[in-house]
Formats: C-alpha cells, sequence, structure tokens
C-alpha cells in the first residue's frame, strides 16, 4: 500500500491550502507535519529537502517537492484533473493561475499592519468583483456546461472554488452580480469529496489569526 502525501506548513493555509484543497477533492488522505519552531525549519534545510529554502514541501510518490505551483500541476496530472489534452491543460492552468493571484493576496494581506490589512482586503474585493469574477462568469455563459474546462471536473474548478470561499468571507454577497457562479459556487460544493472537506473537522484551515502570523513570523524570521 502506498504511504499517504506527507505535507510539511504551517498550521494555516498560505500556500499550502490549494493543495490541501486539490487532494481532498482527489479523495486522497495526507498526512501533516506542521512547521512551530525555527529549529524543525532550519532542520529542513540543513538536511537539504527545500529546494529554495521554502515551504510549502510535500512527500509523495518517492520525492520531496516543493514550489506550489509544481506541486498542483502534479498532483492535477496524477488524478486526472489536468484536461484530456494540451489545450484543455493550458485553459486550467490559466484559469488556476488567475484565481491563484487573487488568494495570494488575501494570504499576504495578513502579514500586513491593520491599516493596510484593510486597505488590502478592499483591494481584493474591488478586484475580484471588477476582474476575476466577471471573467469566469463569462467562461461559464460562453461554455455552456457544468465545468470550466471541458465538460468534466478539473483543477481550475476546485480553484475557483476556494477562491470564491475565500472572497465570501471577506464579503458574503460578493456573488450578488454573477448568477452563473453563484449556482457553479453550489455545484461544486455538493460532489461528494468536497462536501466532506467543507464539513467541520476536516484538513480544511481556518482564516489567518494573529497566532498564526505570530508562528510563520517567528519561524522565518521577517
Amino acid at each position: 500500500m502506498a504511504a499517504k502525501p506527507k505535507l510539511w506548513y504551517f498550521h494555516g493555509r498560505g500556500r499550502m491550502e490549494s493543495i490541501r484543497w486539490l487532494l481532498a477533492a482527489a479523495g486522497v488522505e495526507f498526512e501533516e507535519e506542521f512547521l512551530e519552531t525555527r529549529e524543525q525549519y532550519e532542520k529542513l534545510q540543513k538536511d537539504g529537502r527545500l529546494l529554495f529554502g521554502q515551504v510549502p514541501l510535500v512527500e509523495i510518490d518517492g520525492m520531496e517537492l516543493t514550489q506550489t505551483r509544481a506541486i498542483l500541476s502534479y498532483l492535477a496530472a496524477k488524478y486526472n484533473l489536468h484536461g484530456k489534452d494540451p489545450k484543455e491543460t493550458v485553459r486550467i492552468d490559466m484559469y488556476a493561475d488567475g484565481t491563484l493571484e487573487l488568494m495570494l493576496m488575501v494570504a499576504l494581506a495578513a502579514f500586513k499592519p491593520p491599516e493596510e490589512k484593510e486597505e488590502s482586503l478592499a483591494l481584493v474585493l474591488k478586484k475580484a468583483k471588477t476582474r476575476y469574477f466577471p471573467v469566469f462568469e463569462k467562461i461559464l455563459k460562453d461554455h455552456g456546461e457544468d465545468f470550466l474546462v471541458g465538460n468534466k471536473f478539473s483543477w481550475a474548478d476546485i480553484q475557483l472554488l476556494e477562491a470564491i470561499l475565500t472572497v465570501e468571507e471577506l464579503d458574503a454577497s460578493v456573488l450578488s452580480d454573477f448568477p452563473l457562479l453563484k449556482e457553479f459556487k453550489t455545484r461544486i460544493s455538493n460532489i461528494p469529496t468536497i462536501k466532506k472537506f467543507l464539513q467541520p473537522g476536516s484538513q480544511r484551515k481556518p482564516p489567518p489569526d494573529s497566532h498564526y502570523v505570530e508562528v510563520v513570523r517567528n519561524v522565518l524570521q521577517f
């Protein structure tokens, strides 16, 4: 029996959360090792396990993978969530990259002073409403299918649902002008593996709080 993937990161969302989402959506059980001290992080570096000195780190299939985008691409391909041909794959990559940009803005805002954080999150909402969500609303309208690419569940769908739920934490009414995205959210949230991940007690992480920020600052020393 193959070993479960093992994820090395902080006990919070950050750059690992999309990886958790993808594994959960694929129905894959995984283990987590949480970084809580500078010593843990330095040992990973000393042992040569962090290619560029950064986490996330994912142990899977006898490999130690770093760099979030590369990890996500590998997992999407491995679990048949990356399209049936290069044309579908590149569309999935484009859509996923767009939502990753939006979520990175949210993740980075947690580390800013209160006033700057408020401004950053307001900008996230503005960009979601004027740049990102209108694009996906149009994609769904033009495509006319249940999913973003082809007519099959993919990494792009997972990533978009994660982005929608993340932005809704800032403004619950953010989808009020996007009826197709509302339907998409309900549809994808009811896929059994996703539905399970959205239940209390899953390995989904809550929004970053002051304790998470303090741990990350202490471990990475910034």
